[in-house]
């Protein structure tokens, strides 16, 4: 196979078989209105001579004065510039960014006709990925977007790091400046545009003031120019304490003159280097960030400042993040919760902001999570106009370490009927401003690619950044049918493989929640630490207010009117009813909405701590499955790529074991009530390392406990000499898949062998940190326990198996437990 690295991502343009593009139409030019190179059309043009030269193997000219007798052209213009030939009365009438693709007009031409110019590009895109799925069904359709704003923000810092970055260093900055080289950024244009995206937030909401000094506001020129013929518009985010931080002014008052006039220069000295700015992005008052409540104005207020800057200069807009809530809640009293926060804050202000500011409101009232209800703040705006803020990054979903395909979650989102006035009010309906008659609303998502050929740290997660563009531009769109083209498109036509990933993406949701947090509990993650590995202890005793208010005998967050926090009342009439009755709450959002009694009965006939159990296991073991049907694909698509996913989803489901016991431990100690199936804190396969027989290696206990099997696992006695871990086998003679579950951590990489009878069986070092991108930990815990598998190992019972583990550095070749397993048994 060929070596392929991902750089290209959907945008191969793989040559089709022989025997497929024979069958296809041979075209003798390419018709271009404009000759200009920045302009989209002028990149349509040569995007689609490119795509028919690696698509079909055919050479085609590209001319910008179309021949009256013209035959087998591609033709591509807006319809102020189409030619003369065509009569724009054929064009259904198109909307702001919208496209006519016509491949049955006369001649055997073929017609592209943008609304404007980035539309014609979106039409030359939408005409090549169907080709490139040897898709030659005849089409004359006009193409129009759901929203006017489908924006990505890239959360990169000046340093080069991205926060919540798992895919290298930032494309845009390095050492506290814009970087030279611009080939990267026009790459990832080239890919936001194909998915008919039109706007990039380039720097961290945690923003830098230094991104307005005079060499990065020519940086901010040269990448604004850079993704312009693509069809992007940049923005950028602002830090709210800016003019004092950065510009001297003894305050940042939102209503002081001078702070205006601050801002106002600011933004002058922008629109001189970036005429076509989009606007500001703002996160305000949110996580200890100073804001407008920080000089005692409302956050309109705040808004509006930028929002007057911004005023002279066309369409840009402040995005102002609806993120605003305090991190340091009592969680002793019952009615504090932080899923109140948004529309407490932003409801009564409804009529307070100016026209060019969009409220950028998170899907769910807290944060990214693998299941919430969706945030009641898109219910309460009226007047206001909003976007709504996925996030294609997997924060809090395994920060593609873990691959989890988002559409599904997404579309049950933008699906859900908000019953505004007792009307259908679908979410999609509101964000495209279909609903509530506004003009300029839409979607953002919080983005993290980077430098690493797979653009965002795992080639099966690039597919949430193909499957956003589509569903911003169509939410009705199908989650099955976007990964199948994406599919399609990244790696081949092939069926085994189309079906293959099409079934690990479907799964890949609801496998991680089942694992990871379900029935509403949230994401049960480190959130005082990474956001990654399990820690559900984390969630309470703090100030964060991401709380579960677990204790020994009950669990969940109480939101009802009649008991709790009256979060259900922010919510329409009739779905504040749904949610507000135990009864008809649906059992995945019970724990969001109710404190219950591990022992309550879900509308399965479980009680919720059984269903815990079971759900955690049937996770684990589902997540088994995504290695074995991935390596079905060995040979169909390429070496590079087949062993970068394989490694992956071996990663995955070893993690997924570290989750699924993590989390049973935890709850199992914390309320006592046994598993039915006596799986929890029973494991007849496994040997902890503990209770080997250890030279050079000492016992130390894990925190948080339930991180370690156990609670415990061994260290070598120092960073210099090895240490020996040893034990008879104790299993009946037979075949035997070894796993040995490690603690890989920040500060070195220690090297490990296991040998059975003195036999070296297998050998590897702790080096994930190189290999995988998320957020590592410096400690023994849920974020660097992981496993390793020595597959169908000969084993007798008696035979001495020992590991001996290498320190390195902080590393002190950390072990936790070894398994043998059977065939078929998931320890």
């Amino acid at each position: 196979m060929s070596i392929e690295t991902g750089i290209d991502g959907w945008l191969r343009y793989a040559a089709l078989p022989a025997d497929i593009s024979s069958q296809y139409r041979r075209f003798s030019s390419i018709f271009v209105s404009e000759n200009i190179k920045t302009s989209p059309v002028y990149t349509a043009g040569k995007e689609v001579q490119d795509g028919l030269r690696r698509i079909l193997g055919q050479e085609v000219g590209i001319s910008f004065e179309i021949d009256s007798n013209h035959t087998s052209a591609v033709i591509i213009s807006t319809i102020d510039t189409s030619p003369t030939t065509l009569s724009t009365a054929q064009v259904p009438k198109l909307k702001e960014d919208g496209f006519w693709l016509n491949t049955q007009a006369e001649n055997d031409c073929i017609h592209i006709i943008g609304q404007n110019e980035r539309g014609a590009l979106y039409g030359a895109f939408e005409y090549l990925m169907r080709l490139a799925q040897g898709n030659f069904e005849p089409v004359t359709a006009a193409n129009n977007p759901s929203a006017p704003i489908r924006w990505v923000n890239q959360w990169d810092n000046l340093d080069g790091s991205i926060e919540r970055g798992y895919g290298g260093l930032s494309i845009f900055f390095r050492d506290g400046e814009v970087v030279e080289d611009m080939t990267r950024v026009a790459q990832f244009a080239r890919l936001l545009s194909s998915v008919r995206l039109n706007a990039v937030v380039v720097n961290n909401v945690n923003a830098n003031p230094k991104l307005f000094s005079k060499t990065n506001l020519e940086g901010l020129r040269r990448i604004a120019d850079t993704m312009r013929p693509w069809g992007l518009r940049i923005g950028i985010s602002l830090y709210f304490d800016s003019p004092r931080e950065f510009g001297g002014l003894p305050t940042s008052d939102p209503l002081d003159p001078d702070v205006n006039n601050w801002w106002t220069d600011i933004t002058a000295k922008l629109y001189e280097k970036v005429p076509d700015l989009i606007g500001y992005t703002i996160k305000a008052n949110s996580e200890g960030q100073p804001g407008p409540l920080t000089y005692n104005r409302t956050l309109a207020d705040g808004a509006n400042m930028f929002a007057r800057a911004l005023k002279p200069y066309g369409d840009g807009v402040v995005m102002y993040r609806a993120f605003v809530y305090n991190h340091h809640l009592d969680e002793s009293k019952w009615s504090n919760d932080r899923a109140n926060a948004a529309v407490e804050y932003f409801k009564d202000l409804d009529d307070q902001f100016d026209d060019n500011v969009i409220v950028q409101i998170k899907w769910g009232p807290i944060d990214f999570q693998v299941r919430e209800p969706p945030s009641p703040l898109l219910a309460n705006l009226r007047k206001t106009k909003v976007a709504i803020e996925f996030q294609v990054a997997q924060e809090y979903l395994g920060q593609q370490s873990h691959f989890v395909y988002m559409a599904p979650l997404w579309k049950e989102v933008l699906d859900f009927d908000m019953r505004i006035d007792g009307k259908p009010s679908a979410i999609r309906d509101i964000v495209s401003g279909e609903r509530l008659n506004w003009s300029r609303s839409g979607y953002t998502t919080v983005l993290n690619i980077g430098s690493d050929n797979t653009w965002i740290g795992h080639h099966l997660s690039l597919s949430n950044l193909y499957a956003y563009g589509r569903m911003t531009w169509d939410p009705l769109s199908d989650p099955t049918s976007i990964i199948q083209d994406w599919t399609r498109l990244t790696f081949s036509l092939n069926k085994t493989v189309v079906d293959t990933v099409t079934k690990i993406s479907m799964e890949s949701w609801p496998t991680y929640e089942n694992y990871s947090g379900n029935l509403g509990i949230q994401t049960l993650c480190d959130i005082i630490y990474t956001h990654y590995g399990p820690s559900p202890g984390s969630q309470d005793g703090n100030g964060w207010g991401q709380w579960t208010r677990a204790n020994a005998t009950s669990i969940g967050m109480d939101r009802t009117v009649a008991s709790g926090s009256g979060n259900t009342a922010q919510y329409p009439q009739e779905v504040a009813k749904i949610y507000e009755n135990i009864e008809t709450t649906p059992d995945n959002l019970l724990l969001w909405f109710h404190h219950v009694p591990y022992t309550h009965r879900l509308k399965s006939g479980k009680t919720v701590i059984q269903h815990f159990y079971d759900a955690h296991y049937e996770g684990a073991a589902h997540a088994q499955t995504f290695p074995t049907e991935w390596a079905k694909l060995k040979g169909l698509i390429d070496d590079s790529r087949f062993e970068n996913v394989a490694f992956k989803l071996q990663y995955q489901a070893g993690h997924a074991i570290v989750w699924r016991d993590s989390v049973n431990n935890f709850y199992h100690g914390k309320c006592g009530i046994a598993d039915e199936k006596g799986r929890v804190a029973n494991y007849p396969w496994r040997i902890e390392a503990e209770n080997m027989r250890l030279s050079g290696y000492t016992v130390v206990s894990v925190t948080p406990a339930e991180a370690a099997s156990g609670g415990k696992a061994i260290v070598t006695e120092s960073n210099e000499n090895p240490g020996t871990a040893k034990a008879e086998v104790p299993f009946p003679s037979g075949t035997y898949d070894i796993a040995v579950n490690y603690f890989d951590h920040l500060g070195g990489v220690s090297k490990y062998e296991i040998f059975l009878n003195d036999q070296c069986v297998g050998k590897w070092s702790g080096d994930l940190p190189s290999k995988l991108g998320h957020d590592f930990s410096e400690l023994l815990d849920g974020h660097s326990a992981t496993r390793v598998t020595f597959r169908s190992v000969p084993v007798a019972k008696g035979d001495v198996f020992k590991i001996v583990g290498q320190p390195d550095g902080k590393e002190l070749a950390p072990l936790d437990y070894v398994s043998f397993l059977p065939e078929g048994i998931v320890d």
